[in-house]
């Protein structure tokens, strides 16, 4: 039997042009918009009216995407946009202004994520000029990157950090164990492809090429690890599927695939839950649908939002 519940609550944000991204601060108080009318807005969501707290320009093209810094660095966004540029903004007393504008990529930086908290103030940024760049603030306050090159033909779209928390330190009974310094990422692109990456020194080496796309990756959702030995990653794609990708981490197997879903329309968008268990996923179908492993190890879908309605099964 499948019930019908009410949104919430929707914000009408004052955007003029289309919406890209929209992302909640690490205590669900705080929204963040992005939109083609180069703009960011930030929003108080906390009480029962919305409250427009700050608008932020500073790009000349289209804003893609955001993503919200650990709040043990202070209230900190970054944005990244068509116009080459991601711009990393900070709030100092109810104020907004630009923390570090950088402006090294050749084409659209089209996605960007924080990595987790424990590696320090660290940006990865996934551009249309076939690159990733790794930004961090040095302990002397400046700011310093690196870049790889020829990751993806056609260009990255989608970048996203691995858990600091080691794979089966839950297991081993070691779940206050230290977290991982290992920085490792995942990469989605034009040329149909994932792609894992692992630093060593001052570059970056693929671990694994996973094949199984056969149009442009749109998005990559590395899952969080509650300690358990296994990692996984999410991707979807204009093929119109999102693929699960999953390994074994305490036999040190393969990444091994499994089509969660084939969708009526590209699919641009996948994220995970802070548990690692949901993942929700949206598309051209104008639907967010959100997906559980079931006990025989299937995906089904468990709830589906059509334009404001929700329904639960």
């Amino acid at each position: 039997m499948t019930g019908v519940v009410s949104v919430k609550n929707s914000v009408d944000t004052g955007h003029e042009d289309m919406i890209h991204d929209s992302q909640m601060d690490y205590y669900g108080q705080r929204l963040a918009t992005c939109s083609s009318d180069r703009t960011v807005k930030i929003f108080d969501v906390s009480g029962q009216q919305t409250v427009l707290l700050a608008t932020l320009t500073g790009h000349e093209g289209p804003v893609w995407q955001l993503s919200w810094a650990h709040p043990k660095f202070g209230n900190i966004l970054a944005s990244c946009s068509y116009d080459r540029k991601v711009i990393i903004w900070k709030e100092t007393s109810g104020k907004w202004s630009k923390l570090h504008e950088f402006c090294e990529h050749k084409s659209s930086v089209n996605s960007i994520q924080w990595a987790p908290h424990e590696l320090g103030l660290v940006l990865a940024c996934g551009s249309s000029d076939e690159s990733f760049s790794i930004l961090y603030r040095t302990g002397d306050g400046n700011w310093q990157y690196s870049r790889q090159e020829g990751v993806h033909t056609l260009g990255c779209n989608s970048v996203s950090w691995a858990p600091s928390v080691n794979p089966g330190s839950l297991v081993d009974g070691n779940s206050r164990a230290a977290p991982s310094t290992c920085k490792r990422l995942v990469t989605g692109g034009g040329d149909n492809s994932v792609k894992v990456w692992r630093e060593e020194g001052d570059s970056w080496m693929m671990e694994d090429k996973l094949e199984g796309h056969t149009d442009w990756v749109r998005d990559v959702a590395w899952a969080p690890s509650i300690g358990l030995p296994v990692s996984r990653i999410a991707s979807c794609s204009q093929d119109c599927t999102v693929i699960m990708w999953t390994k074994d981490e305490s036999s040190g197997g393969k990444w091994t695939s499994k089509v969660l879903n084939t969708f009526p329309d590209v699919v641009w968008h996948v994220s995970w839950s802070i548990t690692g268990d949901i993942l929700a996923v949206s598309g051209g179908d104008h639907k967010v649908t959100l997906w559980k492993e079931s006990n025989e190890d299937e995906w089904v879908c468990v709830s589906e939002m059509d334009r404001g309605v929700e329904r639960v099964s």
